[in-house]
């Protein structure tokens, strides 16, 4: 039961910091939340959107090229429609992952920089003022040990 007593501070630290938990994983999951949805939006429109020539609108092709490549296929949109607007889906695709990637980046730094470097700061602070206190404590005074020759020596009387 030396650790209970001994270091408190410790199990101190870590309730602490298992709470400071909770709220800093509330915000990043309300940023995550946030962000993804901006971002599914904007892939989505991006994909929605069709690269179309004045010619080709003026032939009715802006009402068969419609969703998806193999969609806008079938129900018989120009090759070339198809072709140039493919490069502008790929990119919408390659921005989103790259959206993606830059929000995990954001969130480990965020995580690092609002739990991991305040976690540690008040480990380190505890440990600094845990061994300051232990330095400055005064040492127990042992007691002295009893006499052992003095107890050894038996008085005899004689009687003679």
């Amino acid at each position: 039961m030396a650790w209970r007593d001994k270091n408190r501070w410790f199990r101190r630290w870590l309730v602490t910091i298992t709470f400071w938990f909770v709220p800093v994983l509330i915000v990043a999951v309300s940023e995550v939340r946030e962000e993804m949805a901006y971002n599914n939006v904007d892939l989505q429109k991006a994909l929605s959107t069709w690269e179309l020539t004045d010619a080709q609108r003026a032939a009715g092709a802006a009402a068969r090229c419609r969703g998806t490549s193999e969609e806008a296929r079938a129900t018989g949109c120009p090759e070339d429609a198809i072709a140039a607007t493919e490069v502008k889906h790929q990119e919408a695709l390659a921005e989103y992952a790259h959206r993606k990637a830059t929000l995990a980046d954001y969130l480990w730094h965020a995580f690092v920089g609002y739990w991991i470097v305040p976690a540690v700061f008040l480990l380190v602070l505890g440990m600094l003022v845990g061994g300051i206190r232990r330095a400055l404590r005064r040492p127990q005074r042992a007691p002295a040990p009893a006499s052992t020759s003095a107890a050894a020596e038996v008085k005899t009387t004689s009687h003679s």
